[in-house]
């Protein structure tokens, strides 16, 4: 929870899930139950850690850019 009067605390966690929603949406709606979603979530917050391309590693994913600086 947010500090009092302090909304930007939230933001990187507001970034992620929008980030979620939108590159997974097709995905999500083939979850059947909860057990697949929560195998799904995994998974994808595994992907994002690990292997998603962002500018902000110039254009590298994060295991990369960790090891190329």
């Amino acid at each position: 929870m947010s500090r009092k009067g302090n909304c930007l605390d939230n933001a990187p966690m507001e970034s992620f899930f929008h980030l979620f929603k939108v590159e997974s949406q097709p995905e999500i709606k083939k979850c059947k139950s909860i057990s697949q979603f929560t195998q799904f979530f995994n998974k994808y917050v595994n992907w994002y850690n690990n292997d998603r391309i962002s500018n902000k590693t110039k254009n590298m994913s994060p295991v990369d850019y960790r090891t190329h600086v």
